[in-house]
């Protein structure tokens, strides 16, 4: 089916669609992601000698909870019209 509909839609196997919807959210998860990046190299930098566990482990802790929504994402092509007869 998917393979019928790219065809229809001139799409070379290098292309595809995806619903706006899920571009627009996994594109937010994206900059939330690389939001903590940044927070952490900063946190990190800005720590005088080494980092104690209690930091190290609230960094940790702001990086997983930011990538936790791209964890098992599935990308799904966005259906077509139904045509009712």
């Amino acid at each position: 089916m998917a393979r019928e509909r790219a065809d229809e839609l001139n799409l070379s196997e290098h292309e595809l669609v995806i619903a706006r919807s899920e571009l627009d959210a996994l594109h937010d998860d994206l900059y939330v992601l690389a939001c903590a990046i940044e927070d952490t190299e900063r946190d990190l930098a800005a720590v005088h000698g080494e980092p104690t566990a209690h930091e190290l482990r609230s960094m940790l802790g702001w990086l997983i909870e930011s990538a936790r929504p791209l964890c098992g994402r599935e990308i799904s092509a966005p259906r077509a019209p139904s045509i009712s007869s």
